[in-house]
């Protein structure tokens, strides 16, 4: 594909506005300032002096930004070309801007932000995968009745995945599975007898000789590495919100709740996520999962880059791609095709300019309802426990999450995790249970809630009147 073709912009140049400037949103910044037709004027953070230390760290001099307070001061600075620096979206709102970028990476004030800018008549490129995973269906069906958009971002793993996963099926090939790999890779230093996972070093004695699957079967494979590195984590919360969104999107479903996990290398990816018949570990095709890119140091990273593993159905085209690198099963059966990267606010700008310039979605044109990520509890809870999300990949301590079919939030169903966070319980949880609606206390004008509430009934009326 020629993507000046495709991307054929004349002299129109698609203003935003990024909200949350951590790392996606500064690199998007600073891409703003020197990708063709692509202007990122207004940023948002939750204080406009956070929002000035970030766009000085991207080059823009600091005569050229305003801090705003108000719209009014938010307007003259937009007409006088200025950046503009607020603590606050509704300070800049009503600004012209035709997409805006919500990357805070927060439930409740990412839902408001992407309310607030469809009814002022943004599109929406959602990077904040927290608030797509309880309401994102909800959220495009809205974009929609308004003649706007809301899509997921290239340069994230989930709309990378989803292109792959298109761009599969466009060609007419099986997939067996589709998934990514996860933010760390699993380094092993055979040597000093040690894994090290996003620097921390733990010491693996009982990794030796489980470097590599060779002949060996890979259910057993996949135990025994998991269990010589048991004092690491092997599931983390962001990757299986990241595979609701593709589920949501695609229509695919994972093989078990928490999905498989499996440490493994690169060329190992199509032997073990293949069905038990083909000598793989999953149940049937057609699945999402994440794996874990073991490499030794030096080795290539996978990078958190994504995959999908597709049957193979004509033999001598694949053992033809085989000769030429390609990874290809140790059956024969099942190959790899993968993406080794993501690169953030980077390559966001093919999203912008998807929305912007041709009018439609990174992601689905109508995402469904499939999978909700739902919270669960590792360890017995007291009522009136606070579960206080928080970190970088914010996650709730004792908590982990499952991705279970949608359901209508009634009082019985599992809770989606990021309406969970921040609650306090209202009973008391065991060890081994999902957390219910039942369980939490909850503040019903929370905005995440009121606009899961919608989605949940417009679903519904959807259903009836299929």
């Amino acid at each position: 594909m020629n993507h000046h073709a495709y991307f054929a912009r004349g002299d129109r140049t698609v203003d935003c506005t990024i909200i949350g400037t951590g790392g996606f949103g500064r690199s998007f910044l600073a891409q703003g300032q020197v990708v063709p037709g692509l202007s990122v004027r207004v940023a948002v953070d939750r204080d406009s002096a956070t929002v000035v230390e970030s766009m000085r760290s991207v080059g823009i001099a600091a005569a050229d930004i305003r801090e705003c307070t108000t719209p009014d001061e938010a307007r003259r600075a937009w007409d006088e070309g200025a950046f503009i620096a607020a603590g606050d979206y509704a300070t800049v709102a009503a600004l012209p801007v035709s997409v805006v970028v919500e990357a805070t990476g927060a439930p409740e004030p990412g839902a408001r932000h992407t309310r607030l800018a469809l009814e002022h008549g943004c599109h929406v490129a959602m990077v904040s995968k927290e608030v797509d995973s309880v309401v994102g269906p909800g959220l495009a069906a809205m974009a929609r009745e308004r003649g706007l958009i809301v899509s997921p971002v290239d340069g994230d793993q989930p709309s990378l995945l989803i292109g792959l996963i298109t761009w599969a099926e466009v060609l007419g090939l099986e997939i067996v599975a589709a998934g990514k790999s996860s933010e760390y890779d699993f380094v092993y230093d055979r040597a000093a007898g040690t894994m090290t996972v996003d620097g921390r070093v733990a010491e693996t004695p009982d990794f030796a000789g489980l470097e590599r699957i060779g002949d060996g079967d890979c259910a057993d494979m996949v135990a025994r590495r998991a269990a010589a590195t048991a004092m690491l984590p092997q599931r983390a919360v962001p990757d299986l919100c990241e595979m609701t969104l593709v589920a949501n999107a695609c229509g695919m479903t994972p093989d078990r709740a928490d999905l498989h996990c499996p440490i493994a290398r690169i060329d190992e990816v199509p032997t073990i996520l293949c069905e038990t018949k083909d000598g793989g570990i999953l149940s049937g095709p057609g699945v999402l999962d994440v794996f874990h890119c073991l490499r030794e140091p030096g080795e290539v990273s996978f990078a958190g880059g994504v995959f999908v593993v597709v049957r193979c159905k004509h033999d001598e085209s694949w053992d033809l791609l085989r000769g030429k690198g390609h990874v290809v099963s140790r059956s024969g059966r099942t190959a790899m095709v993968y993406i080794p990267r993501h690169l953030l606010g980077m390559e966001a700008a093919t999203t912008i300019f998807e929305i912007g310039l041709r009018g439609v979605s990174s992601g689905a044109a109508q995402p469904g309802h499939h999978v909700d990520l739902v919270a669960h509890a590792d360890r017995d809870f007291p009522a009136g426990t606070l579960l206080e999300m928080g970190g970088h990949h914010h996650s709730i301590d004792g908590v982990s999450s499952r991705m279970l079919p949608a359901q209508t939030l009634d009082a019985q169903a599992p809770a989606p995790f990021y309406i969970a966070s921040n609650c306090r319980l209202a009973r008391d949880v065991k060890a081994g249970e999902l957390i219910r609606m039942r369980d939490l206390v909850l503040d019903e004008t929370g905005e995440l809630l009121r606009l899961r509430r919608e989605q949940d009934q417009r679903h519904a009326g959807e259903r009836l009147s299929a």
